[in-house]
């Protein structure tokens, strides 16, 4: 799937320069106590991901107009289109945003983190051999 472009890593949340090592802690948004922890650098490649303090603010305004996005589109989707009471659209939205929340804070932050990082393929290809020679025969 597009291995290289910065699609690839947001889709995958691995890191932007090998494309190859995970972002965050752990692989599910739902583990509430460590959704948002992330690894200070790249098993594979080496790339720090902690770039300086308050590097990740910008993160937020992603993350708004994600929701903004969401928000705009169902709401049009549901009232416009099919004619649903605003109430019951208001609020299943607030209830849909509340349990996204998760997913929306690690795409902004990956989306952040990809604007400032591009893909090497060279560091990619010493990635995939240390990731080969790691694996158990």
């Amino acid at each position: 799937m597009f291995k290289g472009t910065k699609l690839y890593s947001i889709a995958t949340n691995t890191c932007p320069r090998c494309q190859e090592g995970p972002f965050f802690k752990t692989a599910n948004p739902y583990d509430l106590k460590q959704f948002d922890k992330i690894n200070p650098v790249c098993s594979y490649c080496g790339e720090s991901f902690q770039r300086e303090p308050g590097f990740y603010i910008g993160a937020m305004y992603i993350s708004y107009a994600l929701s903004v996005a969401l928000v705009v589109t169902a709401f049009v989707g549901f009232v416009i289109i099919f004619g649903l009471d605003i109430e019951y659209v208001l609020a299943g939205l607030i209830l849909a945003i509340i349990v996204l929340l998760p997913i929306l804070f690690r795409t902004a932050r990956i989306i952040w983190l990809n604007i400032f990082v591009k893909y090497d393929p060279e560091k990619a290809k010493l990635a995939r051999h240390q990731k080969l020679a790691s694996e158990p025969s």
